[in-house]
C-alpha cells in the first residue's frame, strides 16, 4: 500500500521561553501544503522473512544511518506494543528536502504509523496515535490531524483553526542550506511579546507582513544573509506575505492569483510552485 506524506509550513513562529524538561515553549500555526513523499508498506511473505527490516530510500538524499530513520523507529514502537504486527518491507521515495523547516522527516512518521494502523487493523485510536507520534517528534503529532492547527508547548499541543490559503499560491524555495535546529535555538532572536499568533491569522494575509513573525529569521538571516535575500525576492515579485518556515533554510512566499512569479534562482535551489491547499 502506498501513501503520500506531505510537508507543513509554519506561519509565524515564537519562541516564549526555555522550560525546565531543556524544550523551548513555541508558539505556531502549522499549515499543511501539498509537497508529498511517497511510502509504500509491503507485508513480507513467509519465504522473504529474515532478521533484518528492509528499509529503502530513493529521492532526494536523506542524512543518518537507514535504522535510526524515523519510518523504521515508527514501525518498531508499534511492534513493541503489538507483537502481532508482521514483518514488513517499507520504501521512502524522498521529495521533500530534510532538515528544511518543512516537517519531511515528522510527515513520514507520522504516516508510517497511521498507514500500519490502516492496514493491520491495529484499532489506535487518533488521541493513542497522537501521543506515539510526540514519541517520535514535535511536529509528528501534527500530521496526524493533517489540518491547519495552532500550536504550543514544543509544539504538540495542537488546536485545529479555520484557515484556507486554497485561493492562493504559494512559491517554496530551499536553498540547500542545511540548518542545525540545536545552534537555531542557541541563536534565536525572540521577537517582543504582542499579539497572539492564532489572532494575527484571522486577519487577512495582506495584513500579515508587519505583526506576523518568525523569531528565528534574524540570527539565520546574519549567519546565512541568502536566505534573507530570498524572502526579499519573494515580497519584490509580489508575495503578500513571505517568512521562513520553521528553523529554515525554506523560505516561502503566498501570492494573490492570478500571480505566478517568474522567479529565477540558483540551479541547485528547490523551488516548487503549489495551490495553497492539500488536494
Amino acid at each position: 500500500m502506498i501513501i503520500f506524506p506531505n510537508a507543513k509550513i509554519n506561519l509565524g513562529l515564537r519562541v516564549l521561553r526555555k522550560r525546565d524538561d531543556g524544550y523551548h515553549e513555541l508558539e505556531t500555526v502549522f499549515y499543511p501544503v501539498p509537497l508529498q513523499d511517497a511510502l509504500e508498506i509491503i507485508p513480507l511473505a513467509p519465504a522473504e522473512r529474515t532478521s533484518s527490516f528492509p528499509f529503502s530510500l530513493s529521492g532526494a538524499e536523506v542524512k543518518g544511518r537507514l535504522t535510526s530513520n524515523l519510518c523504521v523507529r515508527a514501525y518498531k514502537m508499534l511492534k513493541k506494543d503489538f507483537p502481532r504486527l508482521p514483518k514488513i518491507k517499507m520504501h521512502l521515495h524522498k521529495v521533500v528536502p530534510s532538515g528544511a523547516g518543512l516537517g519531511g522527516g515528522s510527515a513520514d512518521a507520522a504516516f508510517t504509523l497511521a498507514l500500519l494502523n490502516k492496514m493491520f487493523s491495529l484499532n489506535i485510536s487518533l488521541e493513542k496515535l497522537i501521543m506515539y507520534a510526540a514519541e517520535l517528534g514535535s511536529d509528528c503529532p501534527f500530521f496526524m490531524i493533517n489540518k491547519p492547527c495552532y500550536a504550543t508547548g514544543r509544539g504538540e499541543v495542537l488546536e485545529e483553526i479555520r484557515l484556507d490559503l486554497s485561493g492562493y499560491n504559494l512559491v517554496i524555495v530551499n536553498p540547500g542550506i542545511h540548518i542545525d535546529t540545536g545552534l537555531a535555538f542557541l541563536n534565536f532572536i525572540p521577537s517582543l511579546p504582542g499579539k497572539k499568533i492564532k489572532e494575527i491569522i484571522n486577519r487577512p494575509v495582506e495584513h500579515w507582513k508587519d505583526e506576523l513573525q518568525n523569531d528565528f529569521e534574524k540570527g539565520i538571516f546574519h549567519t546565512h544573509p541568502e536566505i534573507g535575500e530570498i524572502k526579499n525576492l519573494l515580497y519584490r515579485a509580489g508575495a503578500l506575505y513571505a517568512s521562513m518556515s520553521g528553523s529554515g533554510s525554506t523560505v516561502y512566499g503566498i501570492f494573490p492569483p492570478p500571480i505566478i512569479p517568474g522567479l529565477s534562482f540558483p540551479p541547485h535551489y528547490f523551488v516548487r510552485h503549489l495551490p495553497g491547499q492539500l488536494q
